[in-house]
């Protein structure tokens, strides 16, 4: 029974892995960005804001506004050693699939939901029927997780 478990959660992790890409890429690819409007909000002033409300002042609100932000950008900056951490032990093991295996696993877990049934998609691509797509998906997970964690 320990060897089905030790299976079935190596492959949840593969399958976890593939849907985690499209979004620790965007982090690369987006955290210094954030990083700058979140400084640029740190150095500007607000314009007041009139609800017609009475407010009670806050001496130290500057302060609490600078501590906000930065720790805004640690978190951000964390979120971002994570992806490079994920991305450094994730695509070596991408890149070694083949073209057509990338194209199944995309399809299958990392296609938005509202894109037509990802099994229709592989079946039309491959010109093949519907237990060839899953049994070529079945093959590419498999491929994908002795790569990432090794046969045993």
């Amino acid at each position: 029974m320990s060897i089905i478990w030790k299976y079935l959660d190596k492959r949840s992790a593969t399958i976890a892995a593939i849907r985690d890409y499209a979004s620790m890429q965007f982090i690369i690819d987006h955290t210094d960005e954030k990083i700058r409007e979140v400084r640029e909000r740190m150095t500007s002033v607000r314009s007041p804001g009139f609800d017609g409300m009475p407010h009670a002042h806050d001496p130290k609100a500057a302060e609490s506004k600078l501590i906000k932000e930065i720790d805004q950008i640690d978190v951000l900056k964390e979120r971002y050693r994570q992806a490079v951490e994920y991305m450094t032990w994730f695509q070596p093991a991408w890149d070694e699939l083949t073209e057509d295996e990338r194209y199944v696993l995309e399809a299958f877990y990392g296609a938005p939901d509202d894109m037509m049934s990802p099994v229709y998609a592989i079946c039309d691509k491959y010109s093949i029927e519907r237990t060839s797509a899953y049994n070529k998906k079945n093959r590419a997970v498999d491929h994908l997780q002795v790569l990432l964690f090794g046969k045993e």
